[in-house]
């Protein structure tokens, strides 16, 4: 309509009508839309339909993998912990051993 969109939004007043030039960036909700739910009669339908398939071949599509893995390694495995007996032998093994304070 004349290189314009009409946008309705929700507010917390009501709804807000907007008029933006196009092209234009629109966002959207979760309340978008109400889905439809099937049938049983549309279930039935769906399963006489034919199923078409296409090879890649078909489509001009070439899947050819093109990442190649260089090397799969695994990962280190964790030594165990050890319990200390009080606070002051954390301490120490923190400041002596493991050298992190």
């Amino acid at each position: 309509m004349d290189g314009k969109a009409h946008v309705t939004r929700e507010i917390d007043g009501g709804l807000e009508v907007l008029s933006i030039s196009l092209p234009a960036v629109v966002t959207t909700d979760l309340r978008l839309n109400e889905p439809r739910y099937v049938t049983l009669p549309n279930i039935m339908k769906a399963k006489k339909k034919q199923l078409d398939t296409f090879k890649p071949e078909d489509l001009g599509v070439d899947v050819a993998p093109r990442i190649k893995t260089l090397k799969v390694a695994e990962p280190a495995k964790r030594s165990a912990g050890i319990k200390v007996p009080d606070v002051a032998t954390l301490v120490d093994k923190l400041k002596n051993v493991a050298k992190v304070i």
